[in-house]
């Protein structure tokens, strides 16, 4: 398996290990594979096996297995092994299915160690560098932006590594208290947090174009943990897989599922998954008030928002106007046409989008792709979350109430059942909770005091040359190879 750059199909493949620690291409494209593998029904048929008598971790192996050849298999059983694992994980299923209702389930994304989905990549991600790191003896500096539980997650998982640092970059003033306190009250000597004055696009705009300064990425060792990096994404395909094996008894049953996305990164490991043959029937794309991904599968048009134009919601981790991973999806929609890529992410999305809608390609993503999409209002996720609480007695996150409320507009649509994929665990955002169902949200035992620790955060504006000198400083201060 080697990887290729959406923008530049020409340059020379590149293995795993080497996109692992480097995050983007050189030329500001986002690698994918060369070719997805394929999964006929045979191999569905064995992966049914490993999960029901080897567990979750054993199904991570065999798939990491399918996209990396450059570490010895029998490593990647026990990096996967040590990823996924009871207690880390607080059920020993480590991603449970549930049913809500009739033909509606939930996929329990939330057992790790921050109560977020991006758990389930973090924790592979944290063992796969520290692997690698090891192999090689250098250090890595990740620098990464989040909305919400991308930061706390990476932090958690690279929380005391010896070679690795974190600089994490969020959204000043634009996540809740307790996303707040998981990142802030870290105190470990290799977690930097940043809050910049700015949204999260701005964020990521300035990992960007760090990133994209070949001289300090590499003088400084910057790798990323953002969607960017491929290795999150193949992670995220494991749980498609096992979700899909849950709810199904036939191995050509298909399943759709509805994902709250802003940064199109969780769901298109789901395109990923369905390139690779699970048969999937939809990929229903749900969004809040920032409707720009529902807006693209609606009309073909990828309309990019302003900082100002971004609005802030009550599901603040979809608070995204720029979506990092929808390169990756859109060079497949086109025929893998990297010149195409370059031209639309390279120059047309700082010019404020552009639109595929007359386009003849566009006419194939819900024949070809099997995306579908929607957008949810605070009105709608408040009462999702007080309906649920109040006839099942579930209570659900404002993210997930977001994809069940698309999920209920498409069930007469779709092949099979839908699973909604949990996004946190609901005291994450104890105001939306309080609001629908005027009580508090249960505190898991894991995170009794979180809120009473001390902050460490830096102030910082949206300037790039800024967040390198906090980055060139600690690592000059910590005394860390840095060439």
């Amino acid at each position: 398996m080697r990887y290729i750059s959406t923008r530049d199909c020409t340059a020379s493949p590149a293995r795993f290990t080497d996109i692992l620690l480097g995050g983007l291409a050189p030329d500001g494209g986002l690698y994918v594979p060369e070719e997805y593998p394929r999964l006929a029904e045979a191999d569905l048929a064995r992966l049914r096996g490993v999960l029901n008598e080897e567990g979750y971790a054993a199904l991570a192996a065999e798939i990491l297995k399918l996209f990396i050849d450059d570490i010895p298999e029998a490593d990647i059983e026990a990096i996967a092994a040590r990823a996924y694992r009871y207690p880390v994980f607080d059920d020993e299923q480590i991603v449970p299915v549930s049913a809500l209702e009739e033909d509606l389930y939930i996929g329990h994304l939330s057992q790790g160690p921050t109560a977020a989905f991006k758990d389930m990549a973090m924790q592979l991600l944290g063992e796969l560098f520290e692997y690698e790191l090891g192999r090689r003896d250098r250090p890595l500096n990740i620098l990464g932006a989040t909305s919400g539980d991308t930061g706390s997650s990476a932090e958690y998982a690279m929380r005391g590594r010896r070679r690795v640092s974190v600089f994490m970059l969020t959204p000043a003033g634009r996540m809740t208290p307790f996303q707040q306190a998981q990142m802030f009250g870290l105190d470990d000597d290799n977690i930097v947090n940043m809050a910049l004055n700015g949204v999260f696009d701005d964020c990521q705009d300035v990992v960007k174009a760090i990133s994209a300064d070949a001289d300090f990425k590499r003088k400084y060792h910057i790798g990323a943990v953002n969607s960017i990096n491929w290795a999150r994404l193949m992670a995220q395909v494991v749980y498609y897989v096992s979700c899909w094996l849950r709810v199904t008894e036939r191995n050509d049953q298909k399943v759709s599922f509805s994902v709250p996305t802003g940064n199109f990164g969780d769901i298109c490991a789901g395109h990923v998954a369905r390139q690779m043959g699970v048969p999937i029937d939809r990929l229903i794309v749900a969004t809040n008030e920032n409707d720009v991904l529902d807006e693209f599968f609606r009309t073909g048009r990828y309309r990019v928002r302003s900082s100002e134009e971004t609005r802030e919601t009550s599901s603040p981790s979809m608070d995204i106007s720029r979506a990092s991973n929808f390169e990756r999806f859109v060079f497949d929609l086109l025929g893998r046409d990297a010149v195409r890529i370059r031209d639309l992410f390279g120059t047309r999305v700082k010019e404020g989008g552009f639109d595929l809608g007359g386009e003849e390609a566009f006419a194939l993503v819900a024949e070809r792709y099997g995306f579908a999409s929607g957008a949810s209002s605070h009105a709608d996720r408040v009462r999702e979350i007080e309906d649920l609480h109040r006839r099942l007695g579930v209570l659900v996150d404002p993210h997930t109430a977001d994809g069940l409320v698309v999920a209920r507009r498409w069930r007469r649509e779709v092949q099979g059942p839908i699973v909604c994929l949990e996004t946190a665990l609901p005291v994450k955002f104890a105001d939306t909770i309080r609001e629908a169902t005027g009580t508090e949200p249960p505190v898991p035992e894991r995170f009794a005091g979180i809120m009473d620790a001390p902050r460490r955060v830096l102030s910082v504006s949206r300037s790039v040359e800024e967040v390198k000198d906090v980055i060139a400083r600690h690592v000059e201060r910590e005394g860390r190879p840095n060439s």
